[in-house]
């Protein structure tokens, strides 16, 4: 939203080019029928990346939604859009790759509401503050910036809007409660992680990414964290202790003048995206309204 007001939480949510498809359903749902949802709940940004940018980081994207119309998509319903682009490897001559020059000027240039990038590499921060200077910078939780520390250091860097800590922060209440109200207004909590919260190979996880997405040979990476095999499962998210439910939202981060909250799920589907929407921004009693809106009408165009 062009305008954060305080105790409002402000979500920034997965799947700009990857789930397309779904919040060009969506959107329009909460539009047309904001009783659903609760109104102490925005959409702050949408963030993603396309396949083959290898700039990206975090997930291999994927998707093939064009970025014109995705633009347009979250221009309309006044949102703004976020580029992935957290690729912790980055070298000098990886700055002039065409596709993600193309994006970041595109991006730049359809700014009725704002649009930025998640970045990890300096180099790559540096290089965006020079060339695109419309848009906005977001520290990425690729970092994993578990010291507080870190975090404090991070939020006082005047080229970042926002700052992802890594989850293991998110329960740190006297540290946080420590920040002053502008670096609380940076801080964007990742909500709904599911890795293994005593991991301690996260870094290299998010690096063999970027790998991956330079197009460089690297070992298949197996994460052997307990439970690991059976993939993403909200269940289990909800069952980590850094994570964050609709509740606590309301109940002590708002309160707390915490007001940026990012839900992961770029690598899931859809169907899972929507149990997202659901649970963080849908009344009980409308749930399943909104679940058979989406299914009934869309089911063979979503999934």
């Amino acid at each position: 939203m062009a305008q954060h007001e305080r105790g409002t939480a402000y979500y920034h949510l997965p799947g700009l080019f990857e789930f397309y498809e779904l919040y060009r359903v969506f959107l329009p749902l909460l539009r047309e029928h904001r009783e659903y949802f609760y109104d102490w709940c925005e959409i702050g940004s949408v963030y993603g990346a396309p396949a083959d940018c290898i700039w990206g980081g975090g997930r291999a994207g994927f998707g093939d939604a064009q970025p014109h119309r995705v633009l347009a998509l979250m221009q309309e319903y006044g949102i703004s859009a976020r580029l992935t682009f957290s690729n912790s490897l980055l070298r000098e001559e990886h700055l002039a790759d065409w596709k993600c020059n193309a994006l970041c000027a595109l991006f730049e240039k359809e700014n009725r509401v704002q649009n930025g990038v998640i970045a990890h590499s300096d180099l790559l921060l540096d290089y965006l503050k020079r060339q695109y200077p419309g848009l906005y910078f977001v520290s990425s939780t690729t970092k994993v910036l578990t010291d507080f520390q870190q975090l404090r250091r991070e939020t006082e860097r005047e080229e970042f809007r926002y700052v992802v800590p890594d989850f293991r922060l998110n329960k740190s209440f006297a540290e946080l409660d420590t920040l002053s109200q502008d670096q609380k207004d940076k801080v964007e909590f990742l909500c709904n992680e599911c890795c293994w919260y005593g991991c301690r190979d996260r870094k290299h996880c998010y690096e063999n990414v970027s790998r991956k997405n330079l197009g460089e040979d690297c070992p298949d990476h197996r994460c052997t964290a307990p439970g690991a095999q059976q993939g993403y499962r909200f269940s289990k998210a909800m069952e980590n202790p850094g994570f964050i439910g609709a509740g606590d939202i309301c109940k002590i981060y708002l309160p707390g003048g915490f007001s940026n909250f990012k839900i992961e799920g770029r690598g899931l589907g859809s169907a899972l995206i929507l149990e997202f929407l659901l649970y963080y921004m849908t009344k009980p009693e409308y749930q399943l309204r909104v679940r058979e809106e989406i299914y009934l009408d869309n089911m063979l165009d979503l999934f």
